[in-house]
């Protein structure tokens, strides 16, 4: 067996794992990185935020021409199967794996391609899928191996038309009908997806609301569009079980309801990506979903082994992952460290969903005074000129100091504007306030003029 020696080894090349491994490399250590999948990227690449986010965005375009009168003119409505629009996110599969080899090449970062065992706290024994082994030694190691669907042992996945986030994008047909279990942000983001190709879905929420973390007005707001386009929402509602037959699928729920559809997805939940790590070896413990317990600066029990990511669970963005590798390898280098805490949220429905800081029903119950400045998209200039008119910016300040205490974007490009807002309110002073909007001269026609009108709009609620 051949023995490697290392300072860092970082399992996993996902987002978490390679901003770790950049940030070591370039510190001058000599740095390792285990991938279990052919190629790197982690799931994130391969199976979750690159292939959805890519399928979404053909499907968007398919909606939009259907719904252009301007089109109508060079012929009728077209739909295309699920595989065809999947081909685009195959392409960018390939050049996102492309650019971050690029990556490890250039900062002379070693790649192993297997699965990895600890094998003491300081060695780990990567076995390739040939049965070939490897040793590494490590001063330093971060588990950023990410996360996986939770798979209910009681639901047959071998099913041909059974599936779950990941082995969806497998997907051979266009089904007419779809059940999606699960109406988290995966659950709602491929409802959107489905019903965009022209799917009947059924999406079945285990809550009474939608994505109960949001802005009241914004979860309604996206309740409302899911269900114009076609998706029938079920709320509080749980599986009994699932039974998969030749032609389709039936979800028998604990209310007495029988739904059957041509395929069925299940998206309620996820495991940390832990249980293959011999973890039993150096006295690590996962809890019950796989994920790994740290302190504040990512470490876990054993002080120079870090993890960071989807596997020590929220908030489980890739956004959110690439910094928290990035600042597990600054502590671990002993270099400037920042725990991620202000973190925007980005939901990739159609239209999709932004949003950062405080929500109504937490100011409310923390006895924090607001006001609102908001305004319409279809209001504004430049959604009227490219037709997308769905959507709304809503802004919380302080009636007094007029400090930035929220934002909330739906619509169109809302994950591109929120940063706007993020910017601003990390600053400090009188530049944290509604009167920077006001003051500010904007583009016209952009859809960051939405600010202006909507700081406007929350100064006229004063006076």
């Amino acid at each position: 067996m051949a023995v490697y020696n290392y300072d860092v080894v970082i399992i996993g090349s996902g987002p978490t794992g390679e901003s770790a491994a950049l940030n070591a490399a370039k510190h001058g250590r000599r740095v390792a990185v285990i991938e279990q999948q052919s190629a790197v990227g982690g799931n994130c690449t391969h199976k979750g935020t690159i292939p959805s986010k890519a399928l979404r965005h053909a499907v968007k375009q398919i909606i939009q021409f259907n719904t252009s009168k301007m089109f109508r003119d060079i012929g009728e409505p077209r739909w295309f199967s699920f595989t065809k629009v999947l081909e685009r996110s195959r392409r960018v599969i390939e050049q996102q794996v492309e650019m971050r080899a690029n990556f490890y090449a250039r900062n002379r970062i070693d790649l192993f391609f297997g699965t990895a065992r600890f094998k003491d706290e300081h060695t780990i024994v990567v076995r390739g899928q040939h049965d070939g082994a490897e040793e590494l030694n490590a001063k330093q190691v971060v588990i950023a191996t990410g996360s996986r669907p939770y798979r209910p042992a009681d639901i047959d996945f071998r099913h041909p038309r059974i599936y779950c986030s990941d082995t969806i994008l497998n997907l051979t047909h266009t089904p007419r009908t779809l059940i999606i279990y699960g109406a988290g942000v995966i659950g709602s983001e491929y409802a959107s997806i489905f019903s965009g190709l022209g799917v009947k879905v059924d999406l079945i929420d285990t809550r009474d609301r939608l994505l109960s973390f949001l802005d009241d007005e914004i979860s309604d707001a996206l309740s409302y569009h899911l269900r114009n386009n076609g998706v029938l929402v079920r709320h509080n509602e749980e599986y009994e079980r699932v039974e998969g037959g030749e032609s389709g699928v039936t979800l028998h729920l604990k209310s007495g309801k029988k739904l059957r559809a041509d395929a069925f997805m299940w998206a309620n939940g996820r495991t940390g990506n832990t249980d293959e790590l011999g973890l039993e070896n150096i006295g690590l413990n996962a809890n019950s979903r796989g994920q790994l317990q740290v302190d504040d600066r990512y470490r876990t029990e054993l002080p120079h082994i870090y993890a960071a990511g989807d596997v020590i669970g929220w908030p489980s963005l890739a956004s959110a992952a690439y910094n928290q590798g990035r600042f597990a390898a600054a502590d671990l280098l002993d270099d400037e460290f920042q725990f991620v805490d202000d973190i925007p949220t980005g939901i990739y429905t159609i239209p999709e969903i932004s949003s950062i800081g405080k929500t109504e029903r937490e100011l409310t119950n923390a006895c924090v005074p607001y006001e609102v400045g908001q305004v319409f998209f279809k209001d504004t200039a430049r959604a009227q000129i490219t037709d997308d008119k769905v959507g709304m910016l809503k802004i919380l300040f302080h009636p007094e100091t007029l400090a930035i205490l929220g934002i909330h974007c739906f619509g169109d490009q809302a994950s591109e504007i929120i940063h706007i807002g993020q910017a601003i309110m990390r600053q400090e002073g009188e530049a944290n306030t509604l009167k920077y909007f006001v003051n500010t001269t904007f583009n016209y026609p952009t859809m960051a003029e939405a600010y202006r009108v909507a700081a406007q709009n929350g100064l006229n609620r004063l006076f």
